[in-house]
């Protein structure tokens, strides 16, 4: 009788812990149920931010139409921070820097009694005068502009910033004409940059659609 009894306590644990797992099974099915996908293939990821073609090109400044409406004491409180560096007045020493009274319309390097870098010197001699253009591009990143050069400022990236800088310099000894305002050429210009991310967008777009398939057929 007991080895009866036994034998039926034995079967029992047996057939529960069947019935357990055949239950787990069951409800795993039930949480982690498969259903293909509508359609085979791999998604691709598109960025749709603007400028997803490259940064953006800054069109050429009109100095004509620019420089007589910029904020030249805005200007001259942006040059408050060169000051550890540079002496702004008539006949004022060298510094770290070069002395920048009448910078503008002297040539590059040529400043009397201070030690320029070669990186300098070399583009003076290619370069005869600090001109509008020349001194906004080397102002936004000195170091990037002229290798080698002594100053090590990160420079100015607003382009209002550097318009208001550059109108302060005018003020100070000048001998640089204003040139005559010409917005149709930074119209052109800025039409021209638009034109070109516009194509650099839709060449990317174009790559993505194509890449889809081709991700498709390797599933």
């Amino acid at each position: 009788m007991s080895d009866e009894l036994g034998f039926n306590k034995i079967a029992g644990a047996v057939l529960a812990t069947g019935l357990a797992i055949f239950g787990l099974g069951e409800l795993s099915n039930i949480i982690f149920k498969y259903e293909p996908p509508a359609k085979a293939g791999y998604a691709i990821a598109v960025s749709t931010e603007a400028g997803g073609g490259g940064p953006a090109v800054e069109a050429p400044i009109d100095w004509g139409t620019e420089l007589p409406k910029a904020d030249v004491a805005a200007g001259k409180t942006i040059t408050a921070k060169c000051q550890s560096c540079h002496n702004f007045d008539q006949g004022g020493p060298n510094m770290t820097g070069p002395n920048l009274y009448g910078v503008l319309g002297r040539a590059p390097g040529s400043h009397p009694g201070f030690a320029y870098s070669d990186g300098m010197k070399a583009f003076g001699a290619k370069q005869p005068v600090w001109d509008y253009e020349h001194i906004n591009d080397f102002i936004t990143a000195p170091q990037k502009y002229i290798d080698g050069t002594k100053m090590t400022f990160v420079g100015l990236k607003q382009r209002q910033d550097r318009i208001n800088v550059i109108a302060y310099l005018h003020t100070l000894g000048s001998n640089l004409p204003i040139p005559a305002p010409n917005p149709a050429a930074t119209a052109t210009a800025a039409g021209g940059a638009s034109a070109s991310g516009a194509a650099a967008s839709g060449a990317a777009a174009s790559t993505a659609a194509a890449a889809a398939p081709a991700a498709t057929a390797k599933k």
